[in-house]
């Protein structure tokens, strides 16, 4: 037999487009940008800036790319900065983040139904399809998640008004970063190596909020958490280190630093020297080992001293690491470690 023919690449309509975008937007664009701001009653240059800072892509004044829902949304943002919710000094920052937060989601959400339509032999019919069966449920969802995190933030914040003492709302921080990420990832096709960040993150996730952490983002070949008990970060690290270790199981050999102290909380990232402190612990750790800060260590650096203790404490020479000269860490290893 001769070889196969190649299939011919899936006809899209040239109105694909359009339909799709009337379709989730819930009607056809009518209106310009100018049309929209002055039914919002929102200045044009105010208007502009706001989509700039949420990543739309950029319309000229003629261009007719609105629909009425876009003038009740800028009307409600609007709003919003008119009470002070998005006030003038941070409007920029929480704006941006929450462009860029949706726009990953979105992207990664239309990835995952252009796969399933491309399936289905006829890509316009099939997304079409998809996107009228599945996003009122991916939107649902979406509300569901966003109202559980705002009531675990709440709580966050209540208890950290509530403290009687500034450091009953101190964090212990914590970086877990990949042994070799390069190297490993070399030798990984994407399939593989997208498999193996995600089941990285995924349980290490699963592990920090069985201790009652946060985590607080992933940046590929590492993961930043909060927990307030230093007790439970050191023992998710060495959770962490020892999987690592085990040569039968897939999870990645891993290296962390742990700091404690206060943080900056902004726009749900972390930021100061407590945070500052645990990055360079992490970097100049050894592979499958857990450094700590004088923070964590004056919490529970006395368990090593008690007879039935967790875990042992080895202090290193004052180390340097950038921004600071003399930093001071020890190691943490479980007593059977280290006896």
């Amino acid at each position: 037999m001769g070889e196969e023919a190649e299939r011919p690449a899936p006809q899209v309509p040239a109105d694909a487009a359009e339909v799709l975008e009337t379709m989730l937007l819930g009607e056809q664009p009518t209106l310009t940008r100018v049309q929209v701001a002055e039914r919002a009653g929102v200045p044009l240059e105010l208007a502009i800036t706001l989509w700039h800072q949420l990543g739309f892509p950029h319309r000229g004044d003629d261009d007719v790319a609105f629909a009425e829902r876009d003038v009740a949304a800028l009307r409600s943002t609007a709003d919003l900065v008119r009470i002070g919710i998005l006030p003038a000094e941070s409007q920029a920052a929480l704006v941006r983040t929450w462009g860029r937060s949706y726009a990953r989601l979105a992207e990664w959400q239309t990835t995952l139904l252009a796969g399933l339509a491309v399936d289905g032999g006829d890509p316009a019919a099939s997304l079409a399809d998809l996107v009228e069966d599945v996003l009122p449920r991916v939107e649902e969802l979406q509300t569901y998640v966003w109202r559980r995190h705002l009531a675990s933030a709440a709580q966050h914040l209540l208890q950290d008004a509530t403290a009687p003492t500034r450091a009953e709302s101190r964090l212990s921080v914590c970086f877990v970063d990949i042994v070799d990420y390069t190297t490993q990832s070399r030798s990984l096709g994407s399939a593989e190596l997208v498999a193996w960040v995600d089941r990285f993150e995924q349980e290490t996730t699963t592990l920090v909020v069985d201790h009652g952490g946060q985590v607080v983002k992933t940046i590929g070949d590492e993961v930043l958490f909060t927990v307030a008990d230093p007790a439970a970060a050191v023992s998710i690290a060495l959770a962490l280190t020892e999987r690592g270790d085990d040569e039968h199981d897939p999870f990645p050999a891993v290296r962390a630093g742990i700091a404690h102290g206060s943080v900056v909380r902004r726009l749900g990232d972390m930021f100061g020297s407590t945070v500052n402190v645990a990055s360079r612990l992490t970097s100049i750790a050894r592979p499958g080992s857990v450094l700590v800060d004088a923070g964590v260590h004056e919490a529970l650096g006395h368990d090593g001293e008690d007879e039935g203790a967790t875990w042992r404490w080895r202090r290193l020479r004052r180390v340097s690491a950038k921004g600071f000269d003399h930093l001071e860490a020890w190691r943490v290893r479980p007593v059977r470690d280290a006896d």
